[in-house]
């Protein structure tokens, strides 16, 4: 134990130097100021900033998270996608209210949004299949994810025979495919300092509208 917390004492963490966060200039709706910090995000070169941590919660109320792709923004709505079967397909199908979490630590940026979750049908989730890339059809098309795997040559058959369906088919999708959309009813935009006095954004959704505050680090 005093091995690794001297190990991670070492490690260095907000080390800078980082953007502006200029107050000044904040739109009115955190989907724009989203796609603002994305922008120099890669204009900085910031290695997958579409990446995103989604948090669920499961029917026993633990919370679960795992990383995957932002897919779309539109205003303020975030578009991912998942097997409805998966864990995180299930648990949104019984409660459909989930996190998202984007942190870039080269810019020293977190990007915090919560809201509810919505299936956008069949024909959106097959659209977003088709997508895809093949590989990823392949992987999808064994319907097996999350389940627990008994060995490589299931795994490996499995696939072979998945792509030979794709081959006969190349516009195959599965309805289980579901394309989700977040609304987003609260965004924190948090710029990290290397002295820790951090600059956070609360934007929030009340009212029909979206009112913004500053909050202490």
């Amino acid at each position: 134990m005093d091995n690794a917390k001297q190990l991670l004492k070492s490690l260095q963490s907000l080390s800078g130097p980082f953007p502006l966060f200029d107050l000044n200039l904040l739109p009115e709706n955190p989907g724009k100021l989203f796609l603002q910090w994305l922008n120099v995000a890669i204009e900085k070169g910031v290695k997958e900033p579409h990446a995103m941590t989604l948090s669920t919660v499961d029917a026993d109320g633990y919370p679960d998270a795992r990383v995957l792709i932002l897919k779309n923004v539109v205003d303020d709505t975030f578009y991912f996608a998942s097997s409805f079967e998966s864990r995180k397909g299930q648990q949104l199908n019984r409660n459909p209210k989930a996190a998202l979490t984007f942190y870039w630590p080269a810019l020293g940026r977190q990007i915090r949004l919560r809201g509810t979750v919505e299936d956008m049908g069949d024909e959106a989730g097959a659209a977003d299949f088709r997508e895809r890339s093949v590989e990823a059809r392949v992987v999808a098309l064994t319907g097996n994810q999350s389940r627990e795997l008994g060995s490589e040559e299931e795994l490996e058959n499995s696939l072979a025979e998945q792509r030979e369906r794709i081959s006969r088919n190349p516009d195959i999708a599965i309805l289980n495919w579901r394309l989700y959309a977040m609304n987003v009813k609260e965004a924190e935009f948090w710029q990290g300092d290397m002295n820790r006095k951090h600059t956070r954004i609360l934007y929030d959704w009340s009212e029909g509208q979206w009112k913004h505050q500053r909050l202490w680090p």
